[in-house]
């Protein structure tokens, strides 16, 4: 895998997936080489991946990232923004695309996204790459949770989460271009129907992809930096999902919630070998 990461990655404009409520928006690098669809978490634009797509485009993947459900230039209101309906859309999407099995990259809500589109279709899904994985609830105080959904709240839930995210989740580092980042993204949290979406979304509690990992049948590793501050252990609750699928488990060290973003050559070369195993058995 190479190590060359452009500094300053642009952000092609989207394709529409059209669904019965709505659009999704994704980005799609075309051509001829093994599929891999990135999702990224809550709360989070497609370009999280803006280091990583260019990186795997270059040696030989076709790569798709989409905006969720509510996010980025995907529609802001449905009436559902549980990890299964996020994971029918990645599902609708590679019907479309007609590409072959995909190599399905989920961070947070959308690791559980992942999953549930990998048994739904499991036809469509050569393996699994789960990042910062909400797959199962997780404990947390009811003081915590209340203080959370307070965050959120309007009128300053786009700059208190954008400001938290920016200040908390990228502990090792912060990529270069994190304020023009962070600008697109309260930008998009301040349109209307943004920061709904993100609540409705924040309440998920991850039991629709619990009931689902025993059923997962495709090779999967899960990714968690060592010091996410959304886990109480990270690396316990990486090593007890990837032992729940039977899957692999690579801890990033010092990395937080958003490896492929706060070091994207570190994330790269943790992926790239099963990257080129789940393909050749695809």
């Amino acid at each position: 895998m190479s190590s060359h990461l452009e500094t300053s990655p642009r952000t092609a404009k989207a394709t529409v997936l059209e669904r019965e409520e709505g659009r999704i928006a994704f980005e799609d690098s075309g051509g001829t080489g093994p599929l891999v669809v990135c999702a990224p978490g809550m709360g989070a634009l497609r370009s999280l991946y803006r280091f990583v797509a260019p990186a795997l485009v270059r040696e030989g993947y076709r790569v798709v990232t989409i905006d969720l459900r509510g996010m980025g230039e995907s529609s802001a209101r449905w009436n559902d923004y549980s990890e299964s309906a996020i994971g029918s859309d990645i599902v609708a999407l590679m019907k479309r695309l007609r590409a072959g099995p995909a190599i399905l990259i989920g961070n947070s809500i959308s690791a559980g996204a992942a999953v549930c589109a990998a048994t739904d279709e499991p036809g469509l899904v050569a393996g699994l790459i789960l990042v910062g994985p909400f797959v199962r609830p997780v404990r947390i105080s009811l003081l915590k949770l209340f203080l959370f959904r307070l965050a959120l709240a309007r009128p300053w839930g786009a700059g208190t989460w954008v400001h938290y995210q920016g200040r908390n989740l990228y502990p090792s580092k912060r990529p270069a271009d994190l304020d023009e980042y962070n600008a697109r993204l309260l930008a998009n949290l301040r349109e209307p129907g943004r920061m709904r979406a993100f609540q409705r979304m924040a309440a998920t509690n991850h039991r629709a992809a619990q009931a689902r990992l025993r059923h997962v049948r495709v090779p999967t590793l899960v990714v968690m930096g060592g010091s996410d501050p959304d886990f109480p252990d990270p690396k316990a609750e990486a090593l007890g999902i990837a032992g729940e699928l039977r899957g692999e488990t690579t801890i990033m060290e010092g990395l937080g919630h958003y490896p492929q973003a706060e070091d994207p050559a570190a994330f790269l070369q943790a992926v790239s070998g099963f990257l080129r195993a789940g393909i050749h058995a695809a």
